[in-house]
């Protein structure tokens, strides 16, 4: 463990043993387990709140657990995990806060195809994951030539009527947060980015890189208002983009429109047509090993269905998986909050199969990059959900004895080395 919270530290720089106040590693790392979830959980709480939807006892709950991780406060393990799984409870709470939010605010999702590229005109990409900024930046682009473009999670911004059907949002553009700094300098014109999963930009294109309210970057324009003027006007000045086709793809599979497909697919699967579901979605990164998922996917059977979800989607996307049942095989369900879609359409079937959610020919496979996986990861052991494969590796601040007991109860796992042979595995055992 590594701790540096209070004065008494080893040597005045950080005990990596356990200290005078008695805590040891495994206390440290569920510590740390409740505070990256709490963290992730207020990322998706504040966008909840800016769309009108708080939750006192959620409110309470992020006290409660702040002031349990204080110095000398809680050292029991048992007690810390009750307060991890809580924080998985609460952070559903959260999740279906802002489901909702961004239902009422724009409208019953709808699935579509989308241009991946741009038009000759000028433009401003839009990264990060704030419907509300996306809002008010068309609405200050309406009735001029330039022209808007999503990138990483804001693409399931065309899943929602009120912000697809608006003539100024064009398309999409890049892929995951870790190709930004390439993907930004080729883009060629204003970018906004709206929350976390940015980097620091690059020389080449600071000078049209613009942050909102706590987003910073050294090098870029902070941006404390709503008020989008001047990436619009540094817009305009950098003139008209390219004219690039990358084809299209569809977006857009809320729980709503799986759900609302549900009999048929329920039907199917009583007749072996749908054999399997696979929940394959979380963070991306660079690492070579996040290539397992894409052999993963790749490798599902054809009578599977596969949802995605979080930039993790972009690891899978590039594959023409073809249809089943007249849906896409590859259903991208969102951002990475929309794992309380997932979870609903998990709930649904089990529901209508009348069997639980472990019972079900489903297996979920989850990349982790930061805090907002780590929230979703303890939401879904929080619903008692087992055999859940995450990777491409445990987590540092994960101990060996506290992976060991969240692998007693629920069957957690790391992924293998081989995604093609586990996929296969996988639908063998259920």
């Amino acid at each position: 463990m590594f701790c540096n919270q209070c004065e008494q530290t080893k040597g005045g720089k950080g005990c990596d043993v356990t200290g005078i106040c008695g805590k040891d590693p495994d206390v440290q790392s569920l510590q740390e387990t409740l505070l990256y979830g709490l963290k992730g959980m207020a990322a998706y709480a504040h966008h909840a709140r800016r769309l009108g939807k708080v939750d006192e006892a959620v409110d309470a709950f992020v006290e409660e657990a702040l002031f349990a991780t204080v110095t000398n406060v809680n050292f029991d393990m048992p007690t810390l995990l009750e307060m991890v799984l809580e924080c998985g409870k609460q952070n559903l709470r959260v999740m279906e806060m802002l489901d909702e939010a961004h239902v009422e605010h724009y409208g019953q999702p709808q699935p579509r195809e989308i241009t991946i590229g741009t038009r000759p005109q000028p433009g401003i990409l839009i990264t990060g994951h704030d419907m509300l900024d996306l809002e008010h930046l068309l609405q200050q682009v309406e009735g001029t030539d330039v022209l808007v473009y999503t990138h990483g999670e804001m693409i399931p911004a065309f899943m929602y009527p009120k912000l697809a059907n608006h003539p100024n949002l064009a398309g999409h553009f890049g892929g995951a947060w870790q190709l930004q700094k390439r993907e930004f300098e080729a883009f060629g014109g204003a970018i906004l980015a709206t929350t976390n999963c940015i980097l620091h930009p690059k020389p080449s294109y600071a000078d049209r890189f613009f942050t909102t309210r706590v987003t910073a970057v050294p090098g870029a324009t902070r941006l404390k208002t709503d008020d989008f003027s001047a990436v619009i006007k540094r817009a305009k000045e950098l003139g008209n983009l390219p004219a690039r086709d990358f084809g299209k793809i569809p977006v857009g599979f809320h729980h709503s429109v799986i759900l609302g497909a549900a009999p048929a697919i329920l039907e199917a699967v009583k007749k072996g047509e749908v054999t399997h579901f696979f929940v394959i979605g979380g963070c991306d990164g660079a690492e070579p090993g996040r290539n397992y998922y894409t052999d993963y996917a790749k490798n599902a059977p054809q009578s599977s269905f596969i949802l995605t979800l979080g930039c993790g989607k972009y690891r899978i996307m590039g594959h023409d998986y073809g249809t089943l049942l007249g849906l896409p095989r590859l259903l991208d369900m969102g951002q990475c909050n929309n794992a309380y879609g997932a979870i609903q359409v998990a709930v649904g079937l089990a529901k209508a199969l009348g069997c639980g959610v472990n019972d079900l020919p489903l297996n979920i496979t989850l990349s982790w990059f930061e805090q907002k996986a780590v929230a979703v990861l303890l939401t879904l052991l929080y619903l008692g959900v087992k055999g859940i494969k995450v990777g491409p590796a445990a987590p540092a601040f994960i101990t060996p004895n506290v992976f060991k007991i969240l692998q007693e109860a629920y069957d957690l796992k790391l992924i293998g080395q081989d995604g093609k042979a586990d996929v296969l595995a996988d639908c063998a055992a259920k």
